[in-house]
This record gives C-alpha cells, structure tokens and sequence, in this order.
C-alpha cells in the first residue's frame, strides 16, 4: 500500500517513520501548508514525493491506497469526508470528528464504501487499558458496575504545540473545549467493558486565568470551561466518570484508569501502583496481586528491580511512559517494529500503525474503526453540551457497534514480517534491527 501523511507536527513524525520501514508500505508521500516541514521530512526519511497541502496530494498522487490526517484537531472531520469520497482508507490523529454530524457522515461512508477508517487512539493500547480488557474478557470481575479515568495535561504544558500549528492567534484553537478531546480517557475505559453510554450529565470548571485561553469571548467555542467532568450512565447498567482537565496541578502519568470495579473483583491505580483484588463475591478466598510488573514500563521495572528509582521523582516523570510494558505483545508485530526506540504513549505507535496496515491491506475492521470511534466520541460532545446546561442530564446519540458481517483483523504472523530484508537499510537510520 502506498499511504500520503497530511500535517507535519511533532507527533506525527513518528508515523511517517513507522509507515516508511513497515514491510507492508511501498511508499510514504507527505503533505504540510510550510515547505519547510515538507523538505525536512522528505530528506530526513529519504522520501521521494512532498506537496504543500492536503488537496494537491489528492489530486497529483492519486495512485496513494491510504491517507494520513495529523492536522489540527477540529479540522479532521471534513479531511476525512474528502479522502473517503475519494475512495481512500483513512487513519487520523484524535479525533474522529468535532460534531455528531460529521461523524454520523463518516459511518456512513464506512458502510456504504467498504473502506477503512481508523481513529489513532493511542490510550486503546494502553498497558492499563490492555490488563483490564484482558481480565474483564475472562468474566473473573463479574459484571461492571463502576469506573474511572481521566486525561489530565496542564494547558501550560501545551502552549508550545499549539504556537506550532494555530500561529499569531493559537489562543483560539487552544480554548477547544476538554470534552471535545474525551478518546483517550473514554477509550480505556470504555474498550475494556466492551459497552458504550446511553446519558450523561457534565459539570465544568469556569476558567479565569491570565492566559486568556478559556472564557466565552476567548475561543472559536466560546467554551468557559478548562475542565470537565462527566458521570455515564454505560449500556450494561454501571456508571463511569470521566475526567478532562487543562488546569490541573499534575505531571505524569497524564491517561490512566484509576480504578475499575467488577461486582467481584477490581483494578485500582496510583502513579505506579497497580494493584487487582479479588473480592468475597467471587467465591474465592479474597486476595490482591501487585500487577505493576505487567502494566509499568519495562525500563521502570528493571531500574526499581536495581535500586535506581528516585521515589519522589521517577514515578511522575515523563521517562518512564516511553517504552514498551510487558503486557504489550511485541510478537505480533513486524521485526522492524520491534525494538522500536523508546518512545512516548507507552510505544503505543507501533501497535496503531501495524493495526492500520493490516485493515488496508486486508479489507478487514481495525480497532477504534468509525464505529468505535464515535462511541468515544460523541459522549464527549455530548457531555460538553450538558456542562453548559449545568449539568443537566442528556442522551447520548448511537449509531450501533460496526457490521457483525465485516470481519475484524487478526494477529496471525504474516510472511512478510519475518522476510524484511529490504527495510533494513531504511530502518538503520532509525534503530537497531
């Protein structure tokens, strides 16, 4: 498959890596508004093809299978319409969209082309979002019938990201309301209980900071709020409560799950304490189980193994989400992936990107396709609607879990993987295969 990558910020260098040495990708195009970007990535992944916007890709490279849509948060929606209609398999950063309308228009494409659309949802393949999936699966916690989890990222924090893509007036881009960025919180959570929400009611903290960010006259949303946070009302009959703060005073880990309760049994989780307990309801002799060795980065792991953990620092620092965790299953993905430098998201990027190649180039549903994607998404619109209410209590619109027809892709190893003997002189400049 040859793929296109619109938007050439910060976090989406990484893809463009990962895309050029997967064996499964014959070509990498990029596309970026500032040339300058365009010739920089261009010579830094030894790309052949750079255009400088998103509409001149599509029209002079219409040989590419798949695009790629890193551009500003709120203009993802429409990029995907357009790449859709023109019969492409879309993966795009988070979000899927910023209306129901939008979203509702990218289903239906979905259904009615048979191609792929893939929402880059890097918390899905999160460690914690992965233990609990995993032991909910079992039907060992019983029925769900509470949970929390929450994003947490001081504004301060993004000032520079912001200045990169909004220019002279970022401000304005930056004051997007919490619960319009709600997919890494919602998908933990939501993916591991494999149910979605039917109401919500949102409250929200009225922001007045000397940055100006957040206020009614202060962004394109007229959005008040810095943080939200959301109870659901979930599908099977538990409640979950949703966290999205901007003014927060936190550092790391920033996505997590604080607890999950089953009606017999429970992950709970502070900074790097992970723990899963069994209760008397199961039948079994109660007990709990320290479960950081799986959900903690390997590199944490072995630096606490060896007495080199700072207690009052390395816990919250950001060194410590780079990396692989062991619960992540680095068999399943191509040998070039696979030693992959430690990078942020818990290297989370390498699982997104193998998920996409495998669906494009196999017709079949990835994770986090349109139909899960509006699930994690459309509560959050929806959620931000009532805080603007005061928290009145609202339903949440569904368009119903994918086509039970569409076969969903598989981890068998593929030929290819094994056989990536011509890659290696790409990957070279990247890491150590």
């Amino acid at each position: 498959m040859k793929i296109g990558i619109v938007g050439l910020g910060y976090f989406s260098d990484d893809f463009v890596r990962l895309f050029n040495i997967h064996p499964d990708v014959e070509e990498v195009v990029v596309a970026d508004l500032d040339e300058r970007r365009v010739k920089a990535s261009m010579e830094k992944h030894h790309l052949k093809r750079g255009f400088s916007s998103f509409e001149e890709m599509l029209e002079k490279a219409p040989d590419l299978d798949c695009i790629g849509i890193y551009t500003q948060r709120h203009l993802h929606g429409p990029m995907i319409v357009k790449a859709m209609k023109m019969g492409k398999n879309v993966i795009s950063a988070v979000p899927i969209g910023c209306s129901v309308e939008e979203i509702e228009e990218i289903i239906k494409l979905s259904k009615e082309t048979g191609k792929i659309y893939m929402m880059a949802e890097t918390c899905y393949y999160y460690p914690c979002a992965i233990f609990c999936r995993e032991k909910y699966k079992t039907g060992e916690m019983g029925r769900f019938v509470y949970g929390e989890s929450q994003y947490y990222h001081d504004i301060c924090e993004m000032y520079l990201d912001f200045q990169h893509t909004g220019g002279p007036n970022w401000r304005r881009v930056a004051g997007i309301p919490p619960m319009f960025y709600p997919t890494h919180s919602i998908s933990m959570l939501f993916s591991a209980i494999n149910e979605h929400a039917l109401k919500v009611s949102c409250m929200g903290y009225r922001d007045n900071h000397e940055d100006n960010i957040y206020g009614e006259d202060k962004n394109n949303w007229q959005n008040p709020f810095s943080n939200e946070t959301a109870l659901f009302q979930m599908s099977g009959g538990g409640i979950a409560r949703i966290n999205e703060f901007r003014r927060v005073g936190i550092n790391k880990p920033s996505s997590y799950i604080t607890c999950m309760y089953g009606e017999k049994a429970a992950y709970e989780c502070s900074v790097t304490n992970h723990s899963y307990q069994i209760g008397v309801a199961s039948g079994k002799e109660p007990y709990i189980e320290d479960v950081g060795n799986l959900v903690n980065t390997i590199a944490y792991n072995e630096d606490l193994k060896n007495g080199k953990i700072d207690m009052n620092r390395d816990p919250i620092s950001t060194k410590y989400i780079v990396g692989f965790a062991a619960i992540q299953d680095r068999s399943r993905l191509p040998k070039t992936f696979r030693n992959n430098p430690k990078f942020a998201h818990y290297n989370t990027h390498p699982f997104l990107v193998d998920d996409f190649v495998r669906a494009a180039t196999t017709g079949k549903l990835p994770p986090n396709n349109a139909w899960d994607a509006a699930r994690y998404m459309i509560p959050g619109l929806i959620a931000h609607e009532s805080a603007l209410k005061g928290g009145v209590l609202l339903d949440i619109p569904d368009f119903g879990a994918a086509p039970e027809n569409w076969e969903k892709i598989t981890y068998d190893l593929k030929d290819s993987y094994e056989d990536t003997s011509r890659f290696y002189e790409v990957a070279k400049g990247y890491l150590d295969v």
